[in-house]
């Protein structure tokens, strides 16, 4: 559990410094929803990814991983759809920033998983 909270924050904490960069390119009111939305969605999905690959990585570590990885595309093709056909946000900030979110946030698992 404790793997998880610290797993959390520093996602958090990721995707507020990532979203204030994403900002300075994008700039309009729109862009902005976007990007918040889409921290939204990276958070939720990174920590059910990171729960799964904790509770499968002393029996399968690379089934957790594949089934983290699976999720994180499905989600980013589920949410271009949804939030860009079906809430008309803007797909450059919205794509963009989730796809960058998950990335860069997904690196921070490594270390964390041995916690």
């Amino acid at each position: 559990m404790k793997a998880i909270v610290v797993f959390g924050a520093a996602v958090a904490a990721t995707i507020l410094g990532l979203g204030f960069v994403l900002t300075l390119a994008f700039r309009t009111p729109e862009d902005r929803t976007a990007i918040a939305a889409s921290g939204a969605v990276a958070l939720v999905v990174q920590l059910f990814a990171f729960t799964v690959a904790r509770l499968t990585a002393k029996s399968n570590y690379l089934a957790g991983w594949v089934i983290g990885v699976a999720l994180r595309f499905v989600a980013l093709i589920a949410f271009a759809f949804v939030a860009v056909k079906g809430l008309a946000l803007p797909a450059p900030a919205a794509l963009i920033s989730l796809a960058t979110f998950l990335f860069i946030s997904t690196l921070l698992e490594q270390k964390l998983l041995t916690l």
